[in-house]
């Protein structure tokens, strides 16, 4: 690997300042976009139409984001940091003057792919040349920081969203991205140091195009399996053959490659599979909380469907503080040990989630988020962390993106798991008890009733979010509302116990997989410099 023996990424910079400040702004405004967009999509839809399509304005991003992480990392390790990081940032800003100029949806959502390319670079950057720059101790403090970064964008992102929509227009929810990021490029291009590589540069093009592949067929089938079409379709099962006949011929061709962009050999390694394996079961988990804390709330307690949304927040600061205290926490307990507990304190809080009913108020569940953050806020930064503190430095890219991309296809695996169960369960409550009520419904109401049952087995969620909104609910008939509402209401609160009871399930499995965590010393010096790989468990 003649790469290897040059300096795989970054001598220290000159000024640390001034990339510490271009990195922080490249993270706050890229993990921005993540959720100010969401704000901008009923005007879009209003302006364009496209209402079937608006969907793909999310998943497009996800998928170009997430298949790249992994491919950043490797090429940051091959040919530096820098040129790599500048691309990215790049791709993403012209990307963001391309969707504020598109003309239709379609073009936006090409757009959007692109734009996810240069997220997909991004993200996991900021967090390789933390490794590059910092001792053990010093990253610890650091990434808790990027990771209270992005937890801030995530509470401050709709309201930005939304004062940018009302008071200039959607376009320019794109627009902002062109004057932040063209001073987190400079900053970054001038601070970090040029890459000189010896020898020949070998790129992976065959393990590049198998797992491109292979990722975007599986989070295509997850994404509409079950939704869009049934989960026996031919266009579902067709997406996972092609998933698994890439994914295998992906692995066979890594253990061959000389520079493979994910070595087969790293799953051999006892601290690559349990660190990535917790990162995994957490985002599996964690996503049932995002997702379905805000319908309970809009549907039981009964507060709007903007109002639900702030819910959250509790979680996001808690998980920020958290993230900012554990790296000095980490020196005391240890990565197991601080994971365990981080991973027990979540499984408190879907427990907590799980006793949710009727006459839960508003603090009550935001009290539980907070418990549900405060153990997320344990256990993100370290992910990262004690990959890092394992692998030497030519590696740093690899295993530093793989935490982000494995913890991304977590989440889009728990949102289709979660999603799966709350659907099944509700569809088999609301045929039960609904169902018979919706059929004795006077002649004249015969549309709406045909309406209600082909929801109930086609999009309960959908359901849940019509019949039980507050502004909904006030236009409906007061007998209606008697009848149908305490079944409605029963049916939603049993099934998202059902979810929470699962993603519990897959809190305690991270859990367990802690415990197989081998001891990683978090030292004082920066990444490990010789170029063996360690030791394989």
């Amino acid at each position: 690997m003649e790469h290897s023996q040059a300096q795989a990424s970054t001598s220290a910079p000159k000024n640390r300042g001034l990339l510490l400040t271009g990195l922080i702004i490249a993270m706050l405004f890229g993990a921005l976009d993540g959720t100010i967009v969401g704000t901008a999509m009923p005007r879009i839809v209003g302006e364009f139409g496209g209402l079937g399509l608006m969907a793909w304005l999310t998943t497009a991003y996800m998928l170009t984001s997430t298949v790249v992480v992994p491919i950043a990392g490797k090429l940051a390790d091959l040919i530096g940091r820098r040129v790599v990081y500048v691309t990215g940032l790049l791709i993403f800003i012209g990307a963001s003057a391309l969707c504020g100029m598109a003309q239709n949806m379609t073009e936006l959502i090409w757009f959007r792919g692109l734009q996810g390319i240069g997220g997909g670079i991004m993200m996991p950057m900021a967090m390789i040349i933390i490794g590059d720059l910092f001792t053990g101790k010093q990253r610890a403090k650091w990434q808790g920081v990027f990771g209270a970064i992005f937890g801030l964008a995530t509470v401050i992102g709709p309201q930005v969203g939304g004062w940018i929509v009302d008071s200039l227009n959607w376009r320019w929810v794109f627009y902002i991205n062109l004057p932040v990021g063209i001073l987190a490029t400079i900053l970054i291009a001038l601070a970090l140091p040029k890459h000189r590589a010896s020898g020949n540069v070998r790129f992976d093009i065959p393990g590049i195009v198998t797992m491109i592949v292979g990722v975007v067929s599986l989070l295509l089938a997850l994404t509409f399996g079950g939704k869009d079409y049934p989960w026996l379709s031919w266009q579902i099962i067709g997406l996972i053959v092609v998933a698994l006949i890439s994914l295998v011929a992906f692995a066979i061709i890594e253990s061959r490659a000389q520079e493979p962009i994910l070595p087969v050999r790293l799953f051999k390694n006892r601290t690559f599979t349990t660190i990535n394996g917790v990162g995994f079961l957490m985002s599996v988990g964690m996503f049932g909380a995002i997702m379905f804390v805000p319908l309970f709330m809009q549907g039981i307690v009964g507060i709007s469907a903007s109002a639900s949304g702030t819910v959250m927040t509790p979680m996001m600061v808690t998980m920020i503080i958290a993230s900012m205290v554990s790296g000095q926490f980490i020196h005391k307990v240890g990565v197991r040990k601080q994971m365990l507990l981080g991973m027990i304190v979540m499984a408190a809080g879907f427990y907590l989630l799980s006793t949710m009913g009727m006459d839960t108020t508003k603090l009550t569940a935001s009290s539980y988020m907070l418990i549900l953050g405060l153990g997320m806020g344990l256990v993100m930064p370290i992910l990262t962390l004690a990959l890092q503190e394992s692998f030497p430095k030519s590696e740093l890219g690899v295993v530093t993106s793989s935490s982000q991309f494995f913890r991304q296809i977590g989440g889009t695996f728990g949102m289709t798991i979660l999603g799966a169960v709350m659907n099944h369960k509700s569809t088999v409550l609301l045929e039960q008890n609904l169902s018979p009520v919706v059929n004795q419904l006077p002649a004249q109401s015969a549309e709406m009733a045909a309406q209600l049952n082909q929801m109930i087995h086609t999009n309960p969620q959908g359901l849940y979010s019509s019949l039980l909104s507050p502004e909904m609910l006030a236009q409906m008939p007061k007998e209606f509302v008697l009848n149908l509402l305490p079944i409605v209401k029963n049916a939603l609160i049993t099934s998202l116990h059902q979810v929470f009871y699962f993603g519990l399930l897959f809190v305690i499995l991270g859990a367990v997989v802690t415990l197989f965590i081998g001891h990683i010393k978090v030292s004082d010096r920066k990444s490990k410099q010789e170029h063996s790989s360690p030791e394989l468990a």
